[in-house]
């Protein structure tokens, strides 16, 4: 990576939460590379989001498409947002363009029908499952599991704070950067084991959003700045 922004790769980039921080990401100056399984489906995602950007006035935005291999291939920095099916599977189909870059992995360990109970994986988190399959040459940094897709898609400005989990102090400001170029906060939260916590808290998160008919997310408090 060099003093220009980086490259990211969203890799099942044509989700919800994919596709908003896809959003978030382009409209900040970054090129973003979509990724798919087929890159036929990333190109329709693609078509899509300049549409948007181009209705919010924002018609030079960097965006393209690729299928995910291609992508992680062509980027400085990957986000995995595929569902935690499908998070084994799609990290080995891009794990060998994955070698010293940053992974984001916003995968929650949901286990439907019942998401809104904590079912944490043995090894204790999808962030912990991803660094121990990608091993020491992939630096893991967990983020965005609390945010609701719904507030990145819309474009405006809203009250959320994400927690970073990585064992790279390094990697996790990166991510705390990209954070803060999405419009939130981002706060250091300790190792790629702590990512147990944080994403436990989603299933909180959605059974409050059922419960109160709302896109709660976190915020905290007695911090001044992102910077404290």
């Amino acid at each position: 990576m060099t003093d220009k922004l980086p490259t990211i790769a969203i890799i099942g980039g044509t989700g919800d939460l994919g596709t908003g921080l896809a959003r978030r990401w382009a409209q900040a100056g970054y090129n973003v590379i979509i990724g798919s399984r087929t890159a036929d489906k990333a190109e329709e995602a693609v078509v899509a989001l300049r549409a948007v950007m181009a209705e919010r006035g924002c018609k030079a935005v960097s965006v393209h498409a690729a299928d995910n291999p291609t992508a992680a291939r062509e980027a400085d920095v990957v986000a995995l947002t595929v569902p935690f099916a499908h998070q084994h599977a799609t990290l080995e189909s891009i794990r060998d363009a994955l070698a010293g870059k940053i992974l984001i992995d916003v995968t929650v360990p949901l286990v439907p029908p019942k998401v809104a109970r904590v079912q944490l994986p043995p090894e204790g988190s999808a962030g912990q499952i991803a660094q121990n399959l990608l091993g020491e040459s992939v630096r893991v940094v967990s983020a965005f599991q609390n945010v609701a897709a719904e507030h990145l898609k819309d474009g405006h400005g809203f009250d959320c704070d994400v927690l970073v989990c990585g064992d790279s102090k390094e990697a996790r400001q990166t991510v705390i950067g990209l954070v803060e170029a999405a419009g939130l906060r981002g706060f250091h939260a300790g190792s790629i084991a702590n990512a147990a916590a944080v994403e436990a808290l989603t299933s909180a998160l959605i059974f409050i959003n059922k419960q109160y008919g709302c896109h709660a997310g976190i915020r905290l408090t007695g911090i001044a700045a992102a910077g404290a």
